[in-house]
């Protein structure tokens, strides 16, 4: 199957799919206990890139990106091994890579292992075509990326309220060069499928990036809105795996998930990108499926925690969408004095919206069309404090 990336010198094709559950209290002792399951001398003089979950500004211990540990853990293994390794991300829009990587403590490991940190945004993207691409025909690929030997992805274990889960897979979309990310949350329904426009990108994706190796964080997940807006989740594994669609798989099932209801990852395994069925993945050790925990899922209806609020999402990408369910859980119950006479407060995030009612408070950069409608606020996406000042300013209100 073709990828723009070197062939996985972990795996023949004709072999099964093998992962490794690492449990403990040390993540960083887990992640290399996790890689011994593999012949790591395979690395030795190679390139590798260590592609965490860095993609926003949190803190470690969140669940909302990668536990600095993890990576020092993969680190230590590769530089053993005889690697060059680096560190590299390209984050949402409107988080600057170094930043992400210095308030995740992913840097700080690193500089301690002299381990280079790369903005993987720095230089111009190279467009690399699907042949098979069903919502699109081509990537933008951060050029970095094609330069290494060898990439690992390595997610944190979380729920995302677009896309089911977020792991191995999904975590490559943090190669795609800056803005062109944003893209795949605004494409238009692909005929004749019925799957979410998202995942048939991510599936897509998936035909020319996919990782040599996987190791997923379970050290702290999320549940419930991810990626960023839910609750941590500890669940004190570390898992790798020498193909990318059967580690997610057993993620998913240590997560009480399925991956075959995980629609990027069902379509990517039907294309022949990797395994989701357990019967062909061979996991160790033995009694893994043990250290399951059930994972809340993010709600349908995300407006249900918000009464009197009703949220116009169409199209939205995760961070907008995290932004406005944040800012509300911090601010809903203020809004009504800024707008004493209203029954109903109107938000609107997204591309999609054509039609929306008077007086509607439009946040993003994706909603400037309907800037006349109401109030808006700029930003991709703007900070919770900045919707809150807009709201004072526009509205002329002091708050009570």
């Amino acid at each position: 199957m073709p990828t723009c990336l070197p062939p996985n010198p972990f795996r023949a094709p004709s072999d099964r799919p093998r992962v490794h559950v690492a449990g403990g209290e040390d993540p960083a002792a887990n992640a290399r206990a996790a890689l011994q399951a593999f012949d790591l001398s395979r690395v030795r003089g190679k390139r590798v890139l260590l592609k965490p979950n860095a993609g926003r500004i949190a803190a470690p211990g969140e669940g909302v990106t990668t536990d600095p540990r993890v990576v020092a853990g993969a680190i230590d293994a590769f530089l053993e091994a005889g690697a060059q390794v680096s560190v590299g991300e390209s984050p949402i829009t409107g988080v600057k890579t170094l930043e992400a990587l210095e308030a995740t403590g992913i840097a700080a490991v690193a500089r301690e292992r002299h381990c280079p940190l790369i903005d993987l945004d720095r230089r111009p993207a190279v467009p690399v075509p699907v042949p098979d691409g069903l919502a699109l025909r081509a990537f933008q690929v951060c050029a970095e990326v094609l330069e290494h030997d060898l990439v690992v992805s390595i997610p944190v274990m979380k729920v995302h309220m677009h896309t089911g889960v977020t792991l191995a897979v999904k975590n490559m979309k943090g190669c795609l060069w800056r803005r062109s990310k944003v893209d795949l949350h605004m494409l238009p329904r692909v005929e004749g499928i019925d799957e979410k426009p998202l995942d048939i990108a991510i599936a897509d994706m998936a035909c020319i990036l996919r990782p040599h190796l996987a190791i997923v964080d379970g050290t702290v997940g999320m549940e419930g809105l991810g990626p960023s807006a839910g609750t941590p989740r500890r669940v004190g594994v570390v898992i790798a795996g020498n193909e990318a669609f059967a580690t997610d798989a057993v993620a998913c099932r240590l997560m009480g998930l399925n991956a075959d209801r995980i629609p990027h990852l069902r379509m990517g395994a039907e294309r022949g990108y990797g395994t989701v069925d357990p019967a062909r993945i061979d996991v160790t050790p033995a009694g893994w499926a043990e250290r399951a925990v059930v994972f809340e899922r993010a709600p349908r209806n995300l407006s249900i925690e918000f009464p009197r609020i009703r949220i116009h999402d169409r199209n939205s990408c995760s961070a907008c969408q995290s932004t406005v369910l944040l800012f509300l859980r911090r601010y809903a119950g203020e809004l009504f004095d800024y707008f004493p006479d209203r029954e109903r407060i109107d938000i609107a995030i997204g591309k999609g919206e054509t039609d929306l009612p008077p007086g509607t408070l439009c946040i993003g950069a994706c909603t400037a069309a309907h800037r006349d409608q109401g109030l808006f606020v700029s930003g991709c996406p703007p900070v919770g404090s900045a919707i809150l000042d807009a709201i004072r300013r526009q509205a002329g209100g002091t708050g009570t």
